[in-house]
């Protein structure tokens, strides 16, 4: 049997992969401010990163159907660039300077993120319609036969 909706599984899975993305931008965005982490340290940003995976498809004799190219998001890691120093003198975590270590967040480099995340998302999404679309044109060529 032919899959007519081949290829959807690597798009949907780059479609979880760019809101994973997202959702973890909003997050840095949120503690952008947030000079007191769990750990007692600043915020760190998070930066999700991706793997391309090309997944053997088992029990199928269909060649056309034997590999299935993937994205993941392998892993979410700490931004290791440094803290930014802010003089605030009055401020509870200031050091003896009057410095507060604030999050290595940039809002303007996050919103430029989420930005190519969320016309990642819709791209892929695009190639979901189309190919329902295509798969619902297909069934109706069968009917009028």
């Amino acid at each position: 049997m032919i899959n007519i909706l081949n290829g959807i599984e690597g798009t949907s899975s780059a479609l979880a992969a760019q809101r994973l993305r997202m959702e973890v931008i909003a997050q840095n965005i949120a503690n952008a401010n947030t000079t007191r982490d769990l750990d007692g340290r600043p915020y760190q940003r998070q930066i999700v990163v991706f793997e391309s995976v090309l997944k053997q498809k088992q029990a199928s004799l269909d060649p056309a159907s034997a590999l299935n190219r993937q994205v993941e998001a392998a892993r979410i890691m700490k931004d290791n660039r440094p803290f930014r120093m802010v003089p605030m003198p009055g401020h509870p975590d200031a050091d003896a300077r009057g410095m507060v270590a604030m999050p290595n967040v940039a809002i303007h480099e996050e919103m430029a993120d989420l930005i190519v995340s969320s016309r990642a998302y819709e791209a892929n999404l695009s190639v979901v319609r189309n190919a329902r679309n295509m798969a619902l044109q297909t069934l109706s060529i069968g009917k009028r036969s």
